[in-house]
């Protein structure tokens, strides 16, 4: 049970955004920006594969599972190799520049200045560009305040990872601007 009476049954949270839709606009529409603009050399997948890291290292189950179904969806891959990555990215099947960026952003989740030049200069001889290095950082940054916001407020979760994965395509279709926050 929640701490506080959302007046909603939503998971996650859709539930303390239903609940002040007046602060779920701003958070959407960052959200929306930093994982669907396609004014991005990152793909959606990469961007939310770095959500999806920070929130396992954040231990928050939703937003893990939600924008890890969601990386699997752009990626086409299945839940057993974004386990794979959260778990060892410098062992997996994905870039030198998704294993620095995601370095990056284990970095971030620890504390901004957790972040070192070295890491970003591996980053750029790995052919990240400022605006990635950038977006990397913010994405770690937002997940970090996403996290703390579900799990603060002691949202619920279906523990069903299969419920995360079945949603994934109309997530991935309607993006985070849903009309449950408006």
């Amino acid at each position: 049970m929640a701490h506080i009476e959302f007046g909603n049954d939503l998971p996650g949270i859709r539930g303390p955004m239903a609940y002040r839709p007046e602060t779920a606009k701003p958070l959407n529409a960052l959200a929306e920006v930093l994982l669907r603009d396609d004014n991005n050399t990152l793909t959606r997948g990469e961007r939310e594969l770095i959500g999806t890291y920070v929130s396992y290292l954040n231990d928050c189950f939703f937003c893990q599972n939600v924008h890890g179904a969601l990386a699997g969806h752009y990626l086409k891959c299945d839940t057993g190799q974004i386990d794979d990555i959260k778990r060892n990215f410098s062992s997996a099947e994905i870039s030198a520049k998704m294993k620095a960026l995601l370095g990056i952003s284990g970095s971030v989740q620890k504390g901004g200045k957790q972040v070192t030049v070295p890491q970003i200069a591996a980053a750029k001889a790995a052919g990240a560009t400022d605006a990635e290095i950038h977006d990397t950082v913010l994405i770690a940054a937002a997940f970090c305040m996403f996290n703390r916001y579900v799990d603060g407020l002691d949202t619920w979760a279906p523990q069903d990872r299969l419920f995360y994965v079945e949603r994934a395509p109309r997530r991935a279709e309607e993006g985070y601007q849903s009309s449950v926050y408006k």
